[in-house]
């Protein structure tokens, strides 16, 4: 396979895997080739969004590799956000914001649980709309974003803490997972309601 066949295929990798990134050894282990290889590879995308007129770039933070905007951009990014055609969450984000407030910290893949579907879109969203942000990594393997609220979150819903979300029932049993997930998003639409 050439390098250029390569690149593609870990641009598309890291694409896929959003903000929780691939480490060297997941890259290698994906491509079935040895981590050196792996490493000139990553070089020379990384080489090709700095030299190129690119919107996007390579970082690495902690060992893991993910595609990030340009900082130089953020004006845009920031205009996007706050047009008028943004303003209302969907259903998904809703309830992603919600198993986050009550959960944080939180990993994706916990929230994918709960949701019993992927959430890489909603969480997306959240961090561009400054609802969530990443609060640290989890310990384990790969060490995943944790993910909890912010300020711009108290805001936009009219809350001075989190005191102030209302009180879920406890969990009873493993088994009413599901349950639990339909209590999140009711109560917590009830309260969005409320503040809106």
């Amino acid at each position: 396979m050439e390098m250029s066949e390569y690149k593609a295929i870990v641009e598309g990798l890291l694409f896929a895997a959003g903000d929780e990134g691939l480490s060297l050894q997941q890259i290698a282990s994906v491509l079935e080739i040895k981590e050196e290889q792996a490493k000139e590879i990553i070089s020379a995308l990384k080489e090709e969004y700095e030299r190129g007129q690119r919107g996007i770039q390579l970082v690495e933070l902690a060992g893991v590799f993910q595609l990030a905007t340009k900082k130089e951009h953020a004006p845009y990014l920031k205009k996007l956000v706050e047009s008028p055609s943004s303003t209302s969450l969907s259903q998904a984000a809703l309830e992603t914001l919600a198993i986050i407030a009550y959960r944080q910290p939180i990993t994706r893949a916990e929230i994918e649980e709960i949701r019993g579907v992927k959430s890489d879109k909603p969480i997306q969203t959240l961090m561009a709309r400054a609802l969530i942000k990443e609060v640290g990594r989890a310990e384990g393997t790969g060490r995943p974003i944790l993910y909890g609220t912010t300020k711009e979150f108290l805001d936009y819903f009219g809350l001075k803490t989190l005191e102030e979300l209302p009180p879920l029932p406890e969990l009873q049993a493993d088994g009413e997972m599901e349950k639990e997930a339909d209590l999140f998003f009711e109560k917590f639409e009830e309260n969005f309601n409320e503040s809106t």
